[in-house]
């Protein structure tokens, strides 16, 4: 019989006082920044959550809190061999919290010297892939994708650009068939999204790319996949095929994700759309300033207590999982207490996370960016929205904040 204090250091109650907010479902998906205004109202920069399933964890709100937990993995470790609630059996494998947190031979997983070990390969790999044109492959597919609205002069630039765009150059960087690029945006969505059938679509990634790592042993070409399996840091197959998924998860869905964002700005400023259209406005402005207002992730996952430590005037304890609010850590009036200032030329938002583990790939994401707003500018001509911008509409999961659509109007 397990030992009831055990049990209680578990429950939600026990580790907060009280019930806390659910970081998931209806109030959540309508009115994220609603939920966490109320929270660091209520909490202060560090508030008790529930994630599906009801299980507990710290949402950290405040900017300075988020900065010390990226920095410091000693005493916030993403190892999640030590989440007390998965380690006691609270949080089962087929949680569709396990995908986006659970333990991984990969370098977001680790630590140290494992870390390092890993996330120089994967670094070196990425390295090569910009090196042999990235910006020629997002040419080449949003050139593609718009072909195939161009002449019917309306398009939905969410599900018929931005949504697809970014899995075809990142299937190309890791040497796989484009269909297969374009059957995986669904299954990358639904890790995403949570839900019963998120931990079934992870394993379908699994599944599709460690066969491209068995094709690749044999036909080697140049590509990630090839780079990762020849690396002198000898990855065995499994640490391949983890490297290779989160490439694929992470690269996808915040590309695309904040290329829809940026497209929703610029279609709603005339001022900014007139400026990149005749190149007096630099696009890595307006990227930049999405990323401050509206990052591609808007709570990172996962970060987990290695001792009992206070943050944001709470106690925590060894093994509970905090998760960052990284949306509203960029919100954050002690750092930035009006909104409005513009934020050009400051690049110190958490859109990429930050310390040791911050986004290896985060130049081939502004670049597919770039290329994907300059090609679409310039090729459809008097672009426009087709809809009253307060008619554009959000929906928001635990990690990401997601536009629904962009409906727009051009001639042909």
């Amino acid at each position: 019989m397990s030992d009831p204090s055990e049990n209680a250091r578990g429950c939600p109650v026990a580790h907060h006082g009280a019930d806390p907010a659910r970081l998931y479902g209806p109030d959540l998906a309508t009115d994220p920044a609603g939920v966490q205004e109320r929270l660091r109202k209520e909490h202060g920069s560090v508030a008790p959550v529930l994630l599906e399933g009801d299980v507990p964890a710290w949402l950290v709100l405040g900017y300075r809190d988020i900065r010390r937990v990226l920095d410091n993995p000693r005493q916030f470790t993403r190892d999640a061999r030590i989440w007390r609630d998965q380690r006691d059996g609270r949080v089962a494998d087929t949680s569709p919290l396990v995908p986006m947190l659970g333990w991984r031979p990969d370098c977001v997983s680790q630590d140290g010297e494992p870390h390092r070990r890993l996330r120089g390969a994967v670094t070196d790999g990425l390295q090569a892939a910009a090196g042999r044109g990235i910006r020629r492959h997002a040419t080449h597919f949003a050139n593609k994708e718009i072909d195939a609205f161009a002449d019917t002069g309306r398009a939905d630039l969410v599900s018929d650009y931005a949504e697809y765009l970014p899995m075809l150059v990142i299937t190309r960087v890791l040497g796989l068939p484009e269909a297969e690029g374009r059957d995986l945006v669904e299954s990358c969505a639904q890790v995403l999204k949570g839900g019963e059938d998120a931990v079934t679509h992870d394993s379908r990634i699994q599944e599709i790319l460690g066969a491209l790592v068995v094709r690749k042993r044999s036909e080697p070409g140049s590509d990630l996949t090839t780079a990762l399996l020849a690396h002198p840091a000898r990855l065995d197959e499994e640490e391949v095929v983890s490297h290779l998924r989160l490439v694929l998860i992470a690269g996808h869905t915040t590309t695309s994700n904040l290329l829809a964002r940026v497209l929703q700005l610029v279609l709603t400023d005339t001022a900014r759309l007139s400026g990149l259209i005749s190149g007096r406005l630099n696009i890595s402005a307006v990227v930049e300033e999405v990323m401050w207002n509206s990052p591609p992730l808007a709570v990172l996952p996962g970060r987990f207590a290695t001792s009992d430590l206070e943050i944001g005037g709470h106690r925590i304890q060894e093994g509970d999982l905090l998760v960052l609010g990284l949306a509203a850590g960029n919100q954050d009036p002690e750092i930035r207490p009006d909104s409005g200032v513009s934020v050009q030329g400051n690049q110190s938002h958490l859109a990429f996370s930050g310390g040791p583990h911050e986004c290896p790939g985060q130049n081939i994401g502004q670049a597919v960016i770039e290329i994907a707003v300059d090609v679409l500018l310039h090729r459809l001509r008097d672009l426009r929205l087709a809809v009253p911008p307060d008619e554009l509409s959000s929906t928001a999961s635990t990690w990401e904040t997601r536009l629904d659509r962009l409906p727009v109007e051009f001639s042909t």
